[in-house]
């Protein structure tokens, strides 16, 4: 299996898979779990393929969603990855301007990207028991 990471040293690679329209986002052979799951939270969705030797990772959008929402949450994702220290590469048929400067905007502004699923917040302590007289 080709790894894109890996050959060209990046963290991330999104491109559209040849003769497809799969958008794929591939990570370097042993990829941290802090960036597998950043790309889990920022919409795509992650395969594995065990093979007996090295595991295969990648992530995809989603298969459901047409071209234009495809190229959209791809890009989406370029701020928030280069944001968290990541380098990262996307394809120009992949890549959509205008979705870019808007996932741009917000995270200046501070608001989570759309794909972003915030992680519920912690439950609180329960209260001690009271005690009667």
């Amino acid at each position: 299996m080709a790894n894109l990471a890996d050959e060209y040293g990046t963290d991330v690679e999104i491109y559209r898979k040849a003769l497809s329209d799969t958008v794929h986002a591939d990570t370097p052979t042993g990829a941290p779990e802090t960036l597998l799951a950043l790309l889990d939270q920022l919409g795509l969705e992650r395969h594995t393929v065990e093979t007996g030797g090295p595991t295969y990772i990648w992530h995809e959008v989603p298969g459901h969603l047409d071209d234009d929402a495809k190229k959209q949450l791809a890009t989406r994702a370029v701020p928030a990855l280069l944001m968290a220290g990541y380098d990262v590469n996307c394809t120009p048929d992949v890549f959509d301007e205008a979705a870019y400067q808007q996932a741009v905007r917000e995270i200046r502004a501070g608001k989570p990207s759309p794909a972003v699923h915030p992680s519920p917040a912690a439950p609180s302590p329960p209260a001690p028991p009271r005690r009667t007289p």
